[in-house]
């Protein structure tokens, strides 16, 4: 079984943005010249994570809602009070809840992906960052 790894360097905002990454997936898959397998999307980071949603306006508000009211931003978050100068105690717990990583099945070279479904990286932080994700396909 062969298996390519292919990084990606995202710039966030953090926040709770979203930002759409089916693309660049896909042309990762497209390109690796396998025609069946997985493809793994991982992020690097404890603040940010991947989900696979159906990407429109709407969901993103609500997906930011839920988080906000799900995993509020609180300074008493033994997090911030233990570390001088952190504010993202939150942002570490949504990361835990998500997840660093989604994984998608691909057939004749292109993802099996439902009608809706977009996969995406969501940036929980308080601040601007670059994040790095790996792409990681394996199949034949």
């Amino acid at each position: 079984m062969a298996v390519k790894t292919i990084p990606l360097r995202i710039d966030m905002r953090g926040d709770t943005q979203i930002e759409n990454v089916t693309k660049q997936v896909q042309d990762a898959v497209a390109t690796s010249n396998l025609k069946a397998g997985v493809a793994t999307v991982f992020v690097k980071h404890t603040t940010a994570a991947m989900m696979i949603i159906e990407d429109e306006p709407g969901i993103r508000a609500d997906t930011r809602a839920f988080w906000d009211r799900a995993v509020p931003a609180d300074p008493n978050w033994q997090h911030n009070m233990r570390n001088a100068g952190e504010d993202n105690g939150h942002s570490h717990l949504r990361g835990q809840l998500q997840g660093p990583s989604v994984t998608i099945p691909f057939s004749n070279g292109a993802m099996l992906l439902g009608t809706w479904q977009q996969i995406v990286l969501v940036d929980f932080d308080t601040r601007a960052r670059t994040r790095e994700l790996i792409i990681q396909i394996m199949g034949e």
